[in-house]
């Protein structure tokens, strides 16, 4: 418990000396200092209860209790300072609907339910405080040299990396509460800590600015992140004082061994998912992910990939015992099977690389969800193993388009010719990373192909629901494959004359990336382990046991086998060729610099190689337009039923 205790007050304390801390060299030092605490930390915590199966912590907690409530009623109010300076009412309603509700029930009903556990951890919760402490921490060691070249591009602004700073630690705090938090008003209290950050980071460009200095569109989507996510937190409210009223608990695992079969556990997860499919940036919740590019490249690899995000999903994936086979879980397999295609449709018509990023995340998220949804052990494996391949691949792309930006200029797709000449070792890393996400032998093609057998093998509602989401998974794969064979296919592509400019990188963000690439390797290399000795036995002790995998531990070894050959061929033969270079025959006449051509009337014409983006048949505002209808009329028709019956069961109760 005391380890937990470390993850959450340590990044804490940093946060607050990083806000005060003004000079560059001593804010380096403490943030190096700090990410190798804190990654060090998240290590020892998993070997310390690596065989020991899932634990509880009980300990005396009023004080606890009564500070994070003062802490949310603060919170609340600079929520609705905020809204009102730049008004924007509707966040000011949500916060003053949830905050009050919320503080009353536990000084009422609240104050009279005794809590055994206030925190826990079991190997779900390992994952996720190790992806929250290594790739969390890369992310903020990659942000010490990001943020001075950002600082230099924006020399008139006021310099507000302390600020900056503060929220990225004071986020890896929250979410380490957040998936340890058995009490979910614990949890609850770390959500929003989670939410007003991510509010705060995208919109650090416009937030707080001069009238002259301020970026409406950062300020715009900022406020549009927050109400999007205090609408989820106002769901997770609402089952906070459902549960505690009619289940007469406030823990987790409590709700967790109501079963499937409960009732009141069935309302109160349709409640808690619709939390997980805000936070989640699922459809049509998703606009306040896109709007996040705004900010500065560590923002969008730390909400996209690590942490933000993943605490929709991981709250879905906890909650899959009591989603399967109910409405509560028909919803959320629906409306992450909606998010999975249209979003991976949408990508296609992508060129600016970090758009391409985020639909791809979206998706992938929704990919997660549809398994959290269908509830059962083969499927939260695959939902699992996709949490992580994702973590630490997607964080990789991420500060791979950060450092092209800066030093390229554009973090468009169609502007990158030649980034093997003038940066070859970050297209290396961008290939890897690309490679990682739906190549065979890497374990985020391997993770889809289990989930699409537990969608075969799941049991059905309705009877199509199971058909319906096979052919998602397919189609929405094919699209997956499309759009990043074209953004792979620019880094393949080697243009003659251009000057190598790598060497202008700073050595945190190369040790950054290079670790991420590191570990997309080493995730891959350690499936078998990460399933036998992590993932099943949580699905043991969540399921009471589990079927044969998907994939069998024979086939997974085969996968390691084959990604420690492509290793080792690219060991062996990297920078040693003795092929002939000969110019690139152009249908014209070529000079020799592989670069223009004279067409038949002797005009010079530039070699340009540009991708097909079919934005006329999959333009993002066409397939928004779809999901959000499709995912509002399932969102609408279960919680509208389920609020129905609630409503209804009061007044006959009166």
């Amino acid at each position: 418990m005391g380890t937990i205790f470390f993850l959450i007050l340590f990044p804490t304390v940093v946060a607050i000396l990083l806000l005060v801390l003004k000079a560059d060299a001593a804010r380096d030092i403490v943030v190096k200092i700090a990410c190798a605490a804190i990654a060090a930390g998240s290590i020892y915590l998993a070997v310390q209860y690596f065989t020991k199966g899932t634990q509880y912590f009980d300990f005396e907690s009023h004080a606890v209790n009564m500070t994070m409530m003062v802490i949310e009623i603060i919170l609340a109010v600079i929520i609705v300072v905020l809204a009102i300076r730049y008004k924007k009412i509707l966040a000011a309603i949500l916060a003053i609907a949830q905050t009050p509700l919320v503080c009353w029930f536990e000084l009422t009903k609240g104050h009279d339910i005794e809590v055994a556990n206030n925190l826990y951890f079991d190997r779900l919760s390992m994952i996720m405080v190790l992806i929250i402490g290594i790739v969390g921490s890369l992310i903020c060691l990659y942000a010490i040299g990001y943020m001075k070249d950002f600082q230099h591009h924006h020399a008139g602004a006021p310099d507000r990396r302390p600020w900056f700073f503060f929220l990225l630690f004071l986020f890896l705090a929250a979410m380490t509460g957040l998936v340890t938090s058995n009490n979910l008003i614990w949890m609850y209290f770390f959500w929003e800590i989670t939410s007003l950050c991510s509010f705060l980071l995208i919109g650090y460009n416009g937030l707080f600015h001069k009238e002259e200095n301020e970026d409406k569109v950062a300020t715009n989507n900022a406020f549009r992140a927050l109400i999007m996510n205090l609408g989820g937190g106002l769901g997770f409210a609402v089952a906070i004082v459902y549960l505690g009223t009619y289940g007469g608990t406030i823990e987790l695992n409590k709700l967790l061994a109501m079963g499937n079969a409960s009732q009141v556990a069935v309302i109160v997860a349709a409640f808690l998912a619709f939390a997980g499919i805000t936070k989640a940036a699922q459809m049509p919740f998703n606009s306040w992910l896109l709007g996040a590019m705004v900010a500065p490249t560590p923002t969008s690899a730390l909400l996209h990939s690590s942490t933000m995000v993943k605490a929709g999903v991981f709250l879905i994936i906890k909650l899959a015992p009591v989603l399967n086979g109910n409405y509560a879980g028909f919803m959320t397999m629906m409306v992450g099977g909606i998010t999975f295609l249209l979003a991976s449709f949408s990508a296609i018509s992508q060129s600016n690389g970090k758009r391409v990023l985020a639909y791809s995340t979206i998706a992938n998220l929704g990919l997660i969800v549809v398994c959290g949804g269908i509830g059962t052990a083969g499927a939260v494996w695959a939902g699992t193993m996709l949490i992580i391949f994702h973590a630490v691949t997607k964080s990789l792309l991420f500060l791979c388009v950060g450092t092209a930006e800066h030093n390229v200029g554009s973090r468009d797709i169609e502007d990158l010719d030649g980034l093997f000449g003038k940066m070859p070792r970050l297209a290396m890393f961008m290939m890897i990373g690309i490679a990682g996400m739906f190549l065979a032998p890497f374990g985020m093609l391997i993770s889809k192909w289990a989930a699409m057998v537990a969608f075969v093998n799941a049991p059905s509602m309705f009877g199509f629901e199971n058909i319906l989401l096979i052919g998602i998974i397919c189609f929405g794969s094919a699209a997956t494959a499309f759009y990043w064979v074209k953004w792979l296919g620019k880094m393949a592509a080697v243009v003659a004359g251009t000057k190598n400019i790598q060497q202008n990188v700073h050595g945190s963000e190369w040790f950054a990336q290079g670790t991420l690439v590191a570990l997309t390797i080493i995730v891959c290399l350690l499936f078998p382990f990460i399933s036998s000795k992590i993932i099943v036995p949580y699905l043991n002790e969540t399921f009471g046991g589990i079927a044969d995998l998907a994939i069998s531990s024979t086939n997974m070894i085969i996968m390691c086998i084959m990604v420690a050959v492509i290793l080792l061929l690219i060991v062996f033969f990297f920078g040693r060729t003795n092929k002939k270079i000969v110019n690139i025959y152009l249908s014209g006449v070529n000079e020799g610099d592989n670069l223009q051509f004279e067409d038949a009337f002797k005009a010079p014409k530039p070699l340009a190689l540009r991708n097909w983006y079919m934005d006329s048949y999959f333009g993002e505002k066409k397939m928004n337009v779809i999901g959000d209808i499709l995912s509002s009329v399932a969102i609408i028709y279960v919680l509208g039923m389920i609020i129905g019956f609630v409503i209804g069961g009061i007044g006959g109760g009166m």
